[in-house]
């Protein structure tokens, strides 16, 4: 029997075209990146509840738009002996919703991608965004730490970076500027006279921090054995007072529970305690799931990614919001107990497939074209390659009922000069140019005149969404990578 995963279309649908972005950039790009779907191995039974494999823990937020800002000047340089161009366009503080309450301010670190009205963010390590590889994302930091609004006494700001006054609006665009120096390496400038000062002391006096940890996270997501044992550790990592447990649904039914190591029923925890599932003996084969919350400011600094194809952002500061991960189990009386992670791998370029088998027979799947196998008791990682901006949506299954499925959207490069080249001469450019200037007039001193309202996307076109609709039909014409995975017979590791 064999049973395929859904394909999913990642579509451009942004509000507004970035700076320097041609228009028929968005449909090059998606007939470029093509589709990336799975098949689902052969299991004994239906397939599990999809996960969605894309929150490793920490919050989760809707973008509410750009809110404080003023403007700055983008300098493009011509290819081929032509003369630079400049883009206006606006700098400064985004705001997000959390979901289960909260707020966030953050700043963009992705300055040539629009945002998606209403865009759905998750907190995300550097290592899975454009961030990743970028010798400078500590001093990012660093700025956040020392800039409005984690400084939020102007008078002070001011007399320490010595700009003359400041308003919200002009430090939210100096301190964006500075960011975007480190970010996207950019070549830009505040309009404001006094931001452009603001921005010139954080990006001079800048210095390497470390990354911050997640506001809550488990490790590991997954977890694999045999019942009647302890399944775990699964361990919480917080910086939060006090995590709280919920027990898998129907746990009182099955006889799950969540415990500590010595099977004490556990309904609260902390930063380095160690859960278990306690599955009772005898029971079917089958999986779990615990999840864990806690109400807690998000630490400074932390990346938030979209679940789509939107503008990469850095947290500025924090309400108390609301946090949560989950983690996952899965048991079996004999033959392989898979236990399945998945993260991004920006330096290689795809999404690391973790398996770790805690049964007593091999795992054997395909994945991407090639056969693996995973010993009895060990953990292998598999690489699935995807391309810049690509879609990817695959399931794995196995038996009794387990399925883990993993999508995202593969985001972690700023696109900068590689898009410029692209578009210059098409007239793209223009477009956007002047949308971006209608939206946001140039303004000198500290005035804010003509910047009223909310621009939920750093440049603006109408035109994007359109194009957006032009190139999915064109995607559809052109096709994509289909992954194919398939449930085999223990064999020799084809890795």
């Amino acid at each position: 029997m064999f049973s395929a995963s859904s394909a999913s279309v990642a579509s451009s649908g942004t509000t507004g075209a970035p700076p320097g972005r041609g228009i028929l950039r968005p449909v090059a790009a998606l007939l470029l990146s093509g589709l990336v779907a799975a098949a689902a191995l052969v299991g004994a039974g239906p397939a599990a509840a999809d996960d969605p494999g894309r929150h490793h823990g920490g919050a989760a937020a809707v973008l509410d738009g750009l809110k404080t800002f003023d403007s700055a000047v983008l300098r493009i340089a011509g290819e081929d002996g032509a003369p630079d161009r400049t883009q206006e366009l606006p700098a400064g503080l985004f705001e997000m919703t959390v979901d289960g309450g909260g707020k966030l301010k953050t700043y963009c670190i992705d300055l040539h991608n629009p945002t998606q009205d209403q865009a759905k963010y998750l907190e995300t390590p550097w290592a899975e965004t454009s961030l990743s590889g970028n010798r400078n994302a500590g001093k990012i930091r660093w700025i956040l730490q020392h800039s409005y609004p984690q400084v939020d006494d102007l008078a002070a700001l001011a007399d320490a970076a010595g700009t003359g006054p400041l308003t919200e609006r002009t430090a939210a665009a100096g301190t964006q500027v500075a960011i975007w120096r480190y970010s996207d390496d950019a070549d830009v400038t505040a309009s404001d006279k006094q931001a452009e000062k603001l921005a010139d002391w954080l990006h001079r006096n800048a210095r390497k921090t470390k990354e911050p940890r997640a506001s809550l996270t488990l490790e590991p997501a997954a977890v694999a054995g045999r019942a009647g044992e302890l399944l775990g550790p699964v361990t919480v990592r917080t910086d939060a007072d006090q995590v709280s447990v919920a027990p898998p649904v129907d746990a009182a039914a099955s006889g799950i529970a969540v415990t500590d190591e010595k099977g004490a029923p556990v309904t609260d925890a902390s930063d380095g305690d160690r859960l278990y599932f306690a599955v009772p003996k005898d029971t079917s084969d089958g999986t779990a799931s615990l999840a864990v919350q806690a109400t807690t400011s998000v630490p400074v600094g932390r990346a938030f990614a979209g679940t789509g194809r939107t503008q990469t952002q850095i947290l500025a500061g924090s309400s108390e919001s609301t946090v949560s991960a989950r983690a996952s189990a899965t048991w079996a009386e004999t033959g392989a107990a898979p236990a399945l992670t998945a993260r991004k791998n920006c330096a290689a370029g795809g999404v690391d497939v973790t398996a770790a088998n805690r049964g007593d027979q091999p795992f054997t799947f395909e994945l991407a074209g090639t056969e693996h196998t995973i010993p009895a008791g060990a953990t292998r990682t598999v690489l699935v390659p995807v391309a810049e901006d690509q879609a990817y949506d695959f399931t794995i299954t196995g038996p009794a009922g387990f399925g883990r499925t993993f999508t995202g959207v593969l985001d972690c490069a700023t696109s900068g000069s590689v898009l410029d080249r692209e578009s210059e001469g098409d007239g793209g450019n223009d477009v956007g140019t002047r949308s971006a200037q209608q939206s946001v007039p140039a303004t000198t001193g500290s005035s804010t005149s003509g910047m009223e309202g909310d621009l939920a996307a750093t440049g603006g076109s109408s035109a994007t969404p359109m194009l957006a609709a032009v190139a999915i039909g064109l995607l559809v014409v052109g096709g994509g990578a289909v992954f194919l995975l398939r449930r085999k017979q223990p064999g020799t590791d084809g890795e």
